[in-house]
């Protein structure tokens, strides 16, 4: 399945993070009063674990940055793909399988083109989605899609150290991360009353082309998912809101945001309006379908956005793995109720309105 030993090693020790993880939850749930303490010490010590080891394996070098529709890419899909048949989801992709193939446009749009060449010149044909299915006990129709972006740029232009591997391990390993490490979580014990869905989609830094392959062929009917979390750059602290905060995009465009904040997340509006998240991410796609569809990140703008140094060393575990735990509970009330968000009046995209692009300091990723 892996091309290298080093991958191999990576691979089976994320899912012995996953196994664990999976093992100390479900003793947590059996623990008296008197001892949620340690246990609860004991999670988040196994979900650190589990967010180490999966990030290690996405973001390192032999992935080669995981470059959209490239065999780097697939790779990181597979690896997706296994966790979520480790933990018992069912497959939400092509055939009964966790995978979910699409053909990219032959010949790509000018615009892609022109990205690319400055990039790895490789076949890019086409690309991989990896979904996985906790399938709902008293509402199953009724669905929360969880999802991330497993691709990045893959290999380019050096930097001033040589280094040509632009790793992407904020953007977006982080938020793969925190979709495994959810489905992980929430897949043990009793299941939730509606179903999730976990999506990871390729190509979102070519334009979104693994997202469009998902809406052309869901597993469920879109008009049944109720909301989209879509987990973007989780992997370092936002000094623009307070320490331990996560930022929604397009908070005021929907009733959503305000009431996980209510039951629990450390979410708040967006710090960074100029730039235009809301419309760059590939919830996105999702919201111009009328889906209730927005992004969790704590994105600081830091410089090693689209760089190579954007690198495991520079990421804060604790605040990830703590940014990830924050939102598990809230997640499991929507998963687990009957509220359905709304559009704010005037939230709702307009598919005919031109989609607004970042300001000339940030290039735009997708």
């Amino acid at each position: 399945m892996y091309p290298s030993k080093r991958l191999r090693h990576l691979s089976m020790a994320a899912l012995a993070g996953t196994l664990t993880l999976t093992l100390t939850a479900s003793a947590q749930k059996a623990q008296s009063f008197d001892g949620q303490t340690r246990q609860t010490a004991q999670l988040t010590a196994t979900l650190e674990r589990e967010v180490h080891a999966d990030l290690n394996f996405l973001a390192d070098d032999e992935l080669r940055g995981r470059g959209s529709a490239t065999r780097d890419e697939h790779i990181a899909a597979l690896f997706v793909a296994a966790q979520f048949q480790s933990i018992g989801l069912k497959p939400g992709g092509e055939n009964g399988t966790f995978l979910q193939k699409a053909a990219l446009p032959d010949p790509l749009p000018a615009t892609v083109q022109q990205r690319l060449s400055r990039f790895q010149d490789v076949p890019r044909k086409e690309t991989w989605n990896a979904i996985g299915i906790l399938r709902g006990s008293a509402q199953p129709n009724e669905v929360v899609l969880l999802t991330a972006h497993l691709d990045h740029l893959g290999m380019g232009p050096a930097n001033a150290s040589g280094d040509t591997i632009y790793n992407g391990a904020d953007d977006d390993a982080s938020g793969t991360t925190a979709v495994l490490v959810l489905a992980h979580i929430l897949a043990t014990g009793v299941r939730p009353k509606r179903t999730i869905v976990f999506a990871c989609f390729g190509s979102e830094e070519l334009g979104g082309f693994g997202n469009r392959a998902f809406l052309a062929h869901p597993p469920v009917p879109l008009n049944s998912i109720v909301a989209n979390l879509e987990f973007e750059m989780i992997g370092r602290p936002d000094p623009a809101v307070p320490a331990g905060t996560l930022w929604l995009t397009g908070f005021d465009h929907s009733n959503l945001g305000p009431e996980l904040a209510r039951h629990g997340a450390h979410l708040v509006n967006d710090p960074h309006p100029t730039q235009h998240f809301f419309q760059r991410s590939d919830n996105y796609a999702l919201a111009l379908q009328g889906i209730v569809a927005q992004s969790v990140s704590s994105f600081g703008l830091h410089k090693d956005y689209h760089q190579p140094s954007d690198e495991l060393s520079k990421i804060d575990f604790a605040h990830m793995t703590n940014a990830i735990a924050s939102m598990v509970n809230p997640i499991r009330w929507l998963a687990n109720s009957t509220w359905k968000p709304k559009w704010n009046p005037g939230g709702k995209p307009d598919p005919n309105a031109p989609r607004p692009g970042p300001p000339s300091s940030q290039p735009q990723s997708n």
